[in-house]
């Protein structure tokens, strides 16, 4: 039986809708984020994360005057192609992170809301690759779907709950790896990659020692960061390790005690990642990057043992 809650939304549904039938909506695309615009909030800015060198996918249910687009620093992108109702962006490498770029598309019927303004947020890393923009008044399937998409959501959240609380239930040491599967006869297996490594790395950042390592299903790079005097202290918020093909491994946690302060001794970040097969050997390039800053460093040639 359905709980009283969903009950009563789908009925105050049933009422607001009844005094103008609307038009389906077609099926979401899969992992694509929805974004609503209503009259009433006409002007308001929706975020957009994008990313240098990565593609990020606008979709509209409306058609666009193609020749109307507003785009901040438009010098910053290396691809703005416009269709009919969609719009590709690819930041460049001149676009830094942090920035925050508005854009303002404008649709050709007229109807209210006439325009659509996004505030579109540069990560190093991370883009969103596609985003569907609806106009029209929700119907009652899309709110279905909404309800289907927090269900998901809330699904993972106590998922992760149950995996933060079962290792904080867990000892520590090596009674702790082998009680969460850590671990297994084979032990763990780790390599010296300081020489063998390519890196990138923002204006007064270096990665000096790095070193890999294997357990059972699970990877982890150990890297150790200086930081030239004159700088500000640093300190990673993320990581992504991505293979040549563009397979990511899912990064469990980015681990660092302290920021790492220039001038002074190195300090030392730990990425460790899924790995469940033994042929996820690489290489990767792992990405470091700051919390609401443009350093960043990458390091390409990244093997596991």
């Amino acid at each position: 039986m359905p709980s009283l809650s969903l009950v009563v939304l789908l009925g105050l549904l049933l009422v607001g809708s009844a005094a103008a039938a609307q038009p389906p909506v077609s099926s979401s695309v899969p992992g694509a984020r929805r974004i609503e615009l209503s009259p009433e909030e006409a002007g308001s800015a929706s975020e957009v994360v994008v990313s240098p060198g990565l593609s990020t996918m606008l979709l509209f249910d409306s058609e666009l005057q193609r020749e109307s687009i507003e785009l901040e620093s438009r010098q910053r992108f290396s691809l703005v192609d416009v269709g009919q109702a969609t719009l590709r962006l690819v930041p460049s490498v001149s676009a830094s992170p942090g920035e925050r770029l508005k854009m303002v598309v404008r649709f050709r019927d007229g109807a209210a809301p006439s325009t659509a303004v996004f505030v579109l947020k540069v990560h190093p890393a991370k883009a969103e690759a596609t985003i569907e923009v609806y106009r029209a008044r929700r119907t009652i399937e899309t709110y279905q779907q909404e309800i289907r998409d927090t269900r998901a959501e809330a699904l993972q959240c106590k998922e992760e709950l149950a995996r933060m609380a079962s290792e904080r239930e867990a000892p520590a040491g090596l009674t702790g790896l082998l009680f969460n599967g850590g671990l297994d006869l084979h032990g763990v297996a780790g390599h010296v990659l300081t020489r063998a490594v390519e890196q990138t790395a923002s204006k007064g950042l270096e990665a000096s020692i790095v070193n890999s390592y294997r357990a059972n299903k699970l990877v982890a790079a150990d890297v150790w960061i200086e930081l030239k005097t004159g700088t500000r202290p640093w300190r990673a918020e993320g990581a992504t390790l991505k293979g040549r093909l563009g397979e990511d491994l899912t990064v469990l946690r980015v681990w660092q005690v302290t920021p790492i302060l220039p001038g002074k001794t190195k300090g030392r970040v730990i990425v460790e990642a899924e790995a469940p097969a033994a042929a996820d050997q690489g290489p990767f390039s792992l990405k470091l990057w700051e919390a609401d800053g443009p350093r960043s460093i990458t390091l390409g040639n990244v093997t596991f043992p």
